[in-house]
């Protein structure tokens, strides 16, 4: 039995999921030590790190809009389905079309808005870390992005098993 190619949308969104995991692995990480460090300098030094806080705030938005983004992926999220379970054949496969569709508009909203937002405080910055805002809020439509990407792939899936199922 020979295996159909994956599409190269399917390829993109395994790809960065991927990435995205490992991504993961080194900001949580980065992130406990910096805490860590912190504690240590705080309460046996007595001397605060006065950028820490700052970047762990960082780090956990960057952690918790590539995290939701895996959670996606991997169909994970949680999910409310009793009145679904409970729908006939026909009107779940109409139900499944129209969350797509509400993800794919959420997504599209956020990497509207996201850019809109990353674009209006592009001149601001960070006041421990001096980083430019931009850099920062930039993960909401960069996600945004990663989140259509793996949205239209589970779209295009559902729509060929219901096509199947006639």
């Amino acid at each position: 039995m020979t295996k159909k190619p994956a599409s190269l949308l399917d390829r993109l969104s395994k790809t960065l999921n991927a990435t995205i995991e490992k991504s993961l692995f080194v900001i949580g990480f980065s992130m406990a030590a910096i805490v860590a460090v912190q504690v240590f300098f705080r309460y046996v030094l007595n001397h605060s790190l006065f950028w820490s806080e700052e970047l762990a705030r960082f780090l956990l938005i960057w952690l918790t809009f590539l995290g939701a983004s895996v959670a996606y992926h991997r169909q994970s999220h949680p999910g409310i389905d009793t009145l679904f379970r409970l729908l006939p054949a026909r009107l779940k496969k109409g139900a499944v079309i129209c969350v797509h569709l509400a993800s794919l508009t959420l997504f599209g909203v956020m990497i509207i808005y996201g850019c809109q937002f990353s674009w209006f405080v592009r001149l601001q910055i960070s006041p421990a870390l001096h980083l430019p805002k931009w850099i920062i809020y930039s993960m909401v439509p960069v996600s945004g992005g990663v989140l259509m990407v793996h949205g239209l792939v589970l779209f295009m899936k559902d729509l060929k098993r219901a096509a199947n199922d006639r």
